[in-house]
């Protein structure tokens, strides 16, 4: 394996990388090596993070009822309609729709992506909205797809279709966020309709079958040379008639009313569905990812107590701080205080 001369100089810390969550095949040699992928590395971190998460979640199965662990166990994710009663949602919805707050947008293609964090100050006077992200059924579902007892990273996020002229939105192309269990939760605060951009998932592809392995290897050996920028950094992206051929069941979109609450392993292919015309979809949307082979549950760094709370404005911080360096860029541009559901400015 041949490595430039600044890959050498890195090289233990791209090794050390192998230990960790680290997924990108283009900007880490040692992941990206077809030599190496070719003889089972990118498959054996599959493997190794597998078995980690199925003892992790193991010891959190209280936390959940028989159900959902047998619905997530067969799926890959759980889908629970009418999650809140209706009065608590009525409320929650309120609190959410009709007050404008700090805002991030990002442009992919001719869709626009907004979050607003639920930090520790958003939740402070919203206390419907804060007693569901931090009650026991939400964070139990959460950490069981994520195997971890992990702090999530919930936010208020819109996704608006068709916004401008441009390419195709990327998140429609069926991809696993990483090679390890990862969650993600959304709880649909509008309905989504069939032809509205819905969430789409195919059913049991969290599950490492001997199929799906030999599609990893056969992917790890040329990743690094993708032209596809998200697959060369780790998330693969897959074609429907790919996923025939690999024995999966055809994706499921969740075309669903409001009050749905559908939680996720990310590591079975998803992907946004096709929206037919302009479209607003809202919804409390929860992401966590952690070392995929740590052996304990807690101890997240999310959760210490200068942290808990801050943690997405210190991340929004940190990467704003990035790009006025020189060292990167931060796609999610503010926007000023707005409401979830107010239709994007034209992009200059």
């Amino acid at each position: 394996m041949s490595m430039p001369g600044r890959s050498w100089l890195l090289s233990p810390l791209h090794v050390a990388a192998l230990a960790t969550g680290s997924k990108s095949f283009r900007d880490n040699p040692i992941i990206g090596s077809p030599g190496l992928n070719q003889r089972g590395l990118h498959v054996g971190r599959m493997r190794l993070a597998a078995r980690m998460a199925a003892r992790r979640r193991a010891r959190l199965a209280a936390s959940v009822s028989a159900d959902d662990a047998a619905a997530f166990a067969r799926d890959g994710y759980v889908e629970k309609r009418d999650f809140l009663p209706p009065s608590v949602f009525a409320a929650m919805r309120r609190e959410v729709m009709e007050r404008a707050a700090p805002a991030r947008d990002m442009i992919q293609g001719d869709t626009v992506t907004r979050r607003i964090a639920l930090d520790r100050r958003y939740l402070r006077d919203r206390p419907a909205l804060r007693a569901v992200v931090e009650g026991p059924e939400w964070l139990g579902l959460v950490r069981y797809a994520g195997a971890s007892a992990l702090e999530p990273l919930n936010y208020v996020q819109t996704i608006f279709s068709h916004v401008r002229p441009g390419a195709p939105d990327p998140q429609t192309r069926l991809h696993a966020d990483t090679f390890h269990a990862t969650v993600k939760a959304w709880l649909f605060l509008t309905d989504v309709e069939a032809d509205g951009g819905p969430l789409t998932y195919v059913p049991g592809s969290h599950i490492l079958t001997p199929r799906r392995l030999a599609w990893e290897k056969r992917a790890s050996v040329a990743a690094a040379r993708n032209p596809d920028f998200q697959a060369a950094r780790g998330s693969p992206r897959i074609a429907p008639a790919e996923l025939r051929r690999l024995g999966y069941r055809p994706p499921h979109a969740f075309a669903v009313p409001a009050n749905t609450l559908v939680v996720a392993d990310t590591l079975g292919f998803h992907a946004r569905g096709f929206s037919a015309r302009p479209t607003t979809r809202v919804e409390i949307w929860a992401y966590g990812r952690r070392n995929p082979f740590l052996p304990w549950l807690g101890f997240d760094p999310a959760a210490l107590p200068l942290v808990k709370g801050n943690a997405i404005p210190l991340s929004w911080a940190a990467d704003d701080l990035k790009t006025r360096l020189g060292l990167g860029r931060n796609p999610w541009h503010p926007v000023g205080d707005v409401r979830p559901d107010a239709w994007p400015e034209p992009a200059p």
